[in-house]
């Protein structure tokens, strides 16, 4: 965890458990000063809002305060003291800057995955193997690295290389550029140029206006902008998670939500946040503001009645044995709730359990489990009585041909770093299915061999599926006097993994009467509210 405070001024190492941001605190105490004093007595998040700022040379970031006041930006002068600038506004530009020898920027990546749970699952297995390892986001695919700190030089990456090669590790490579320039932020007051690599910005009304190239939005708190571990910047917003709660739950519930289901997500959507604050600790900061976390977008479209739910709910967090659960959500689950292991590694979750999402008993899920095609293809055809019926992404069903097939398998394995040596797709197979229904395994049989896809990567190497629960029916065509498989359509259920609350469910289970409290039993099962201040020494030693 970087910077989460709890009714607290005081900042402890033993808070940073990333080495870098140890340095970091003790070469620039006065970033964190202003952090800790600020917004002291309110438990802070790190939110990265811009992740990749300066990776082209034309990037741009233009802050002004959102209340129309000024703007205080702090940063380190050249005599390592710090400094402060009243701006009305400040443009984010950068300049290439010759590097005074060329800088070999090299990685070992262990493993690629298209979620954050497998790569954390992954790095648990290689710290068991005796390896140290941190977790990266490069682009929107996750990453096990090798630790830097660690294997600090090319010799010591190679010879890494080379023993997992030797003991059967083929996946891992090295990645690898030199650099003789990098791209160097900085802005222009008053006739001159201050390059900074770190600066922190305050706003006069308590609120900071970002714009981008693509989207302009407001933020409550302070701004950081901090290197990276990719070589480029994040702009971080360090904000309360009351306020963060407002940018949240409108957007991850919609603004129209029956305002129970509203409360339910402003509980989670804080239990998510808590659990999940080390996701970025290879970069200085805890969460992102996207899918890959939760949708954050500010205070520029906040609703009244999710701001009553938050106030309403507030500190309240969903816990399991005095600790903030795996708040897993997503939007529609097609009819079963699926259990943690269905779609991800790692181990079970308890309150985290197949259901038939549904107000009343209309399929008994342990005497006609759904890992029976037969069982499954039933429930497939059944439209009524569930939370959901009424969503479009319910049930769905779309066609795709092998020759689409095969370009979108290429991207994936470009994505993935690995070689392409097969031509074409030749057929698919589902070979493996939870008793949820959701799908475990599938095979690609192509010109070069047959290729096995894991549950939580299927939507990667595959379109069109948006779950994976689905099943799969064979396209064919003409071929002078044969039929020939031609491609596949994909019937299927739900949209996302599926796991936990259904965000579409929640609505009808809203409507029907039931309270938050109710249907978050519904969706975590022997789980309990309690608030934040109960659990608080969970984050004061991190």
């Amino acid at each position: 965890m970087v910077s989460a405070h709890y009714s607290s001024r005081a900042i402890s190492l033993k808070a940073f458990s990333h080495p870098g941001l140890t340095r970091l605190l003790l070469t620039s105490l006065f970033w964190l000063s202003g952090a800790a004093v600020g917004l002291a007595g309110e438990f802070t998040i790190d939110v990265g809002v811009v992740q990749r700022f300066g990776e082209e040379a034309s990037d741009r970031l233009i802050l002004r305060d959102g209340g129309g006041g000024t703007l205080t930006v702090t940063f380190e002068g050249g005599d390592g003291t710090p400094q402060t600038q009243e701006l009305e506004n400040l443009t984010l530009e950068l300049v290439t800057q010759p590097l005074s020898q060329p800088v070999l920027e090299e990685q070992v990546v262990l493993s690629t995955h298209r979620s954050f749970e497998n790569a954390e699952q992954e790095a648990r297995e290689w710290r068991d193997r005796g390896i140290e390892v941190e977790i990266a986001q490069p682009s929107d695919i996750w990453q096990v690295w090798a630790h830097r700190d660690v294997y600090q030089t090319p010799l010591l990456r190679r010879l890494l290389i080379e023993t997992l090669e030797r003991q059967g590790f083929e996946i891992a490579y090295l990645n690898n550029q030199v650099r003789d320039r990098r791209y160097q932020a900085g802005w222009e007051a008053d006739g001159f140029r201050h390059n900074r690599d770190h600066l922190r910005v305050n706003a006069s009304s308590g609120t900071i206006q970002v714009t981008t190239p693509r989207v302009q939005r407001t933020y409550g708190g302070q701004m950081q902008l901090q290197p990276n571990a990719y070589g480029s910047y994040t702009l971080v917003n360090t904000v309360p998670i009351e306020t963060y709660l407002r940018g949240v739950v409108p957007h991850e519930i919609g603004p129209n939500a029956p305002y129970t289901a509203v409360e339910a997500q402003a509980i989670i959507a804080r239990t998510y946040a808590l659990r999940n604050l080390h996701r970025f600790a290879i970069d200085d900061y805890e969460l992102c503001a996207d899918t890959h976390c939760q949708v954050y977008w500010g205070l520029d479209n906040t609703v009244s009645r999710a701001d009553q739910a938050i106030a309403a709910t507030s500190g309240l967090v969903l816990t399991y044995n005095n600790e903030p659960i795996d708040a897993l959500y997503s939007s529609t689950t097609g009819g079963v709730t699926s259990p943690f292991e269905d779609v991800w590694l790692g181990d079970s979750r308890p309150y985290l359990v197949a259901r038939i999402d549904a107000p009343t008993n209309i399929w008994n899920l342990a005497n006609t489990p759904l890992n029976d095609e037969e069982n499954f293809r039933k429930f497939m055809a059944l439209q009524e009585g569930f939370n959901e019926s009424n969503w479009n992404t319910f049930r769905w069903r779309e066609s795709t041909s092998l020759e689409e097939m095969t370009e979108f398998l290429k991207r994936y394995y470009r994505r993935n770093n690995r070689p392409i040596n097969f031509n074409e797709v030749q057929e698919v197979a589902i070979v493996e299915r939870a008793a949820s229904g959701r799908i475990l395994k599938m095979t690609i049989t192509t010109d070069a061999g047959v290729i096995e896809v894991p549950n939580d990567e299927i939507r990667n190497a595959f379109y069109p599926p948006i779950s994976t629960f689905f099943y799969i029916e064979p396209i064919y065509k003409e071929d002078g006097d044969e039929r020939v498989l031609d491609g596949y359509t994909f019937v299927g259920g739900g949209f996302g993994h599926g796991v936990g609350l259904s965000q579409t469910g929640s609505y009808n289970l809203a409507n029907l009467g039931w309270s938050s409290a109710e249907i978050l039993e519904f969706y975590y099962p022997g789980t309990q509210l309690q608030p934040l201040a109960e659990i608080s020494h969970i984050f004061q030693d991190r």
